[in-house]
């Protein structure tokens, strides 16, 4: 981290969630009619016979500090689907990833293929925003969720929205399925270290059931990467660092597309 700082906690992060939280309840009744009017949600996650590429538009984050603090959400987002993404990423915290809604809003303007809002999603309010400013997709984290996890999932259903369910411990993969996901997502980082981890990834990927889609999360660097989660079983891979940080991230996203989908390795 920059100047030594150290690194924000899981409960530090959700702390500053809360309170923005606490601040939208007086708007709810706008929020609401809002999302009510928000665009038409296009379909996020249809695997394909390669491994379909979501890229992030990312600034910062806790664990790597400043990425690219100068992105402009918009042409990133363009560059992406020109390098062959199918869908985009937007991180809408600000205090810890520099994001903000607007992000969404502009790329949800801009990009014609689906877009996931990426935040830690704590309350029905925040579901609304994201349907506002025109995501197709919510991320919702087990592990921070925990008894809250199927009335949010049911509440982005409410909303015309996919839920993509994240992981990253076997023990989180029964209620993830619980909840009835469009997409389990399996995180290779520990939110409590921030540490990768892929062969951990690669044990939880092989333990979805086929039927479900599975997004390989963190920790993708390149190709390689790309092949070695396609072996254990994933169908998808979000890509944030390793793109976000690029001059040209057209070229970063075309290197990493095409890896063909491994069939048939989970259970």
């Amino acid at each position: 981290m920059p100047g030594n700082q150290p690194r924000p906690t899981l409960d530090a992060i959700l702390a500053v969630t809360r309170a923005r939280i606490a601040t939208l309840q007086g708007s709810a009744t706008e929020l609401e009619r809002r999302a009510a009017a928000g665009p038409p949600v296009r379909l996020f996650l249809e695997p394909t016979p390669a491994v379909g590429l979501i890229a992030e538009v990312k600034r910062r984050s806790p664990s790597q500090g400043a990425i690219r603090t100068d992105l402009d959400p918009v042409e990133h987002a363009q560059a992406y689907v020109r390098g062959g993404a199918v869908a985009v990423s937007v991180l809408t915290d600000e205090a810890h990833f520099g994001g903000s809604l607007q992000d969404l809003k502009r790329v949800a303007a801009a990009v014609h293929v689906p877009v996931l809002r990426k935040d830690f999603i704590l309350d029905e309010l925040q579901i609304m925003e994201a349907r506002a400013a025109g995501a197709s997709a919510v991320l919702l984290i087990v592990r921070v969720l925990t008894d809250r996890l199927r009335a949010l999932a049911q509440a982005a259903r409410k909303w015309r929205l996919q839920t993509l369910i994240e992981i990253h411990t076997l023990a989180e993969l029964e209620p993830a399925l619980a909840a009835a996901p469009d997409a389990i997502g399996v995180n290779a980082r520990d939110l409590s270290t921030f540490e990768v981890d892929l062969r951990q990834a690669e044990t939880v990927i092989a333990r979805v059931p086929r039927d479900i889609a599975v997004v390989a999360e963190s920790g993708v660097e390149n190709r390689a990467d790309v092949e070695r989660l396609a072996a254990a079983g994933a169908d998808f891979v979000l890509v944030g660092t390793s793109v976000a940080r690029q001059e040209d991230p057209e070229t970063a996203v075309r290197a990493l597309v095409g890896v063909k989908r491994q069939t048939g390795v989970r259970s």
